[in-house]
């Protein structure tokens, strides 16, 4: 959470500067009628609408609006057909054959020549893996493909993909928008001028991106698919993305009516637009709506176990940390209660295989008492720590600070821009460092993984270089395990585990929340935060 800034002269000024672009930018789409616009802000910027690089939330949501895989993830999050209409897995979990749909075209393109699409076949998929894994690309998706083997269009529309070994979460790590269709020629003519070029399949098609200024999708009127009363997808004429840079100046359009969405919440608007209880503020609850849904995302502070500090190798201190504050106390006063307060273990709560042992339950008298055991062993008689933050969680970090300060662990707080934190984390540089894990795909697996030993940062997502030989055992054997009631019990032992241990403090499993006007219907919610605009309607 950011703290809230004044404005500045020149921060005014820029503001004026983006918004009188942004209305000459509006001539692009006057011929449509507002109401079939779907208008958002991405503050963060978008650098790429190309696939291959569709890592952050900015360039995911605009891909997804411009591309489609063979298959995609619901709102349930169940893996289920695109441009393959079904799929076989063969019995020792290996081998995957998809049936392409012969009724999908690319987006309209000179390059396609006369007709300017043509059909989507298996080969596009080889071609488009092919220039995932290509070193030259330097696609941060190509891990998707460690554990796959081969893969092939065998004819028009069969497409396989031939695992080294049996994983179960495979399918959703195809649902990925790293894993979409482009075509070849397309490829070929622009190069890396792909990124702002864009050809797919997806519901939109690309119109214009005025860069760091404004970015222009339309509807694609030969997209495949209908919803449950046969009429065909999109709903909106078109989608427009603007680039205000902060979230003070995109919530203030939102509020006005200028913007029909807004993601997350930020300190700067929290207690303006939501009540303690995180209910809408009474003057917003005519206008606005707000959805919530489980998000897979566990926000945590991860103690480097390596540290030069004999205190973070304590289990009995990093226990005491766990239990020494009021986690549900910490949601509702400075989340507004977003997010559920993390008393289990590092699973979040969206997902089955959480595990839902009370181990880190808000109990200061323990904790006070394991404090006065490690005093007694160690002869330490001040145990102190230093949290590593970025400033829009410095509140949170200094509300563990008072409450451990009153249990006897005193904690000291630095604070770094996020690009230092994210490296300081990775190559070992501080005690305990705040980060939050949000899911690759949806399966424990991706969560766990951060406490193999063989992941060790900064080759691998395990900041904390947490080694434990029974835990390794039980997720080596998970990937080979077939059975998902059986495989559901090994991760819940192994969340079990970190719980035990300590390497980390769970803070909440964080929620997805969305603010829309009460004008927009069809807006779907999700666990990985996904935006999915082809269904949405927009009334007057």
């Amino acid at each position: 959470m950011t703290k809230f800034i004044q404005f500045q002269p020149k921060s005014i000024l820029l503001l004026i500067c983006t918004l009188s672009n942004l209305l000459s930018c509006n001539r692009s789409i006057n011929e449509i009628n507002n109401k079939q616009v779907f208008r958002y802000n991405e503050h963060k910027n978008i650098n790429s609408l190309d696939p291959a690089f569709a890592k952050d939330n900015a360039n995911i949501w605009a891909v997804n609006q411009l591309f489609n895989g063979l298959v995609e993830m619901d709102d349930m999050m169940q893996v289920k057909p695109s441009i393959s209409s079904d799929w076989n897995i063969s019995e020792n979990g290996t081998l995957y054959t998809f049936n392409i749909r012969s009724d999908i075209y690319f987006h309209e393109h000179e390059i396609f020549g006369n007709k300017k699409t043509r059909v989507v076949n298996a080969s596009d998929f080889e071609f488009s893996f092919n220039r995932l894994i290509d070193p030259e690309i330097s696609s941060p998706g190509s891990w998707i493909f460690d554990n796959v083997k081969s893969f092939k269009a065998v004819d028009n529309n069969k497409f396989q993909i031939k695992l080294k070994n049996p994983f179960p979460a495979f399918l959703g790590l195809l649902s990925m928008k790293y894993c979409s269709v482009v075509p070849k020629e397309i490829i070929a003519f622009y190069g890396e001028d792909f990124r702002k070029n864009p050809v797919g399949t997806g519901p939109f098609y690309f119109k214009k991106w005025f860069e760091n200024n404004k970015l222009v999708f339309r509807k694609n009127k030969k997209y495949f698919e209908i919803d449950s009363n046969g009429k065909k997808l999109p709903y909106l004429e078109s989608i427009a993305i603007t680039f205000l840079p902060d979230k003070q100046s995109e919530y203030s359009q939102f509020v006005q009516g200028n913007l029909d969405f807004i993601s997350g919440i930020d300190s700067s608007y929290k207690d303006d637009i939501l009540n303690f209880n995180g209910s809408i503020n009474e003057k917003y609850k005519n206008e606005i709506k707000i959805l919530r849904n489980p998000y897979l995302n566990t926000e945590y502070l991860g103690f480097y176990l390596d540290s030069k500090n004999p205190q973070i190798q304590s289990k009995l201190l990093r226990r005491a940390f766990n239990i020494g504050f009021d986690r549900n106390k910490m949601i509702k006063y400075l989340r507004n209660s977003i997010g559920t307060p993390a008393n289990g273990g590092f699973i979040p709560k969206a997902l089955g295989d959480f595990n839902s042992i009370n181990g880190l339950k808000y109990n200061p008298k323990k904790a006070k008492e394991l404090i006065k055991k490690y005093k007694e062993l160690s002869n330490d008689k001040y145990p102190s720590f230093t949290i590593s933050t970025t400033d829009n969680y410095l509140d949170i970090c200094e509300f563990i600070q008072r409450e451990l300060l009153d249990i006897g662990i005193e904690i000291k707080i630095e604070i770094m821009p996020g690009s230092a934190l994210k490296s300081a984390k990775a190559n070992g540089k501080t005690e305990i460092f705040r980060a939050s894990w949000v899911a690759d795909y949806p399966d424990s697996q991706n969560f766990l993984s951060l406490f193999y030993s063989e992941n060790f940062a900064p080759y691998g997502p395990n900041y904390t270089h947490f080694k434990n030989d029974k835990f390794d055992l039980i997720y080596e054997s998970s990937f080979l395990e077939t059975n998902d009631s059986l495989r559901s019990l090994m991760y819940k032992e192994l969340d079990k585990i970190i719980i035990n241990e300590a390497p980390v403090v769970v803070l909440f499993y964080d929620e997805v929340i969305r603010f829309i006007g009460k004008n927009i219907t069809g807006l779907g919610i999700n666990q990985t935060n996904l935006l999915n605009l082809k269904q949405v309607k927009k009334s007057q």
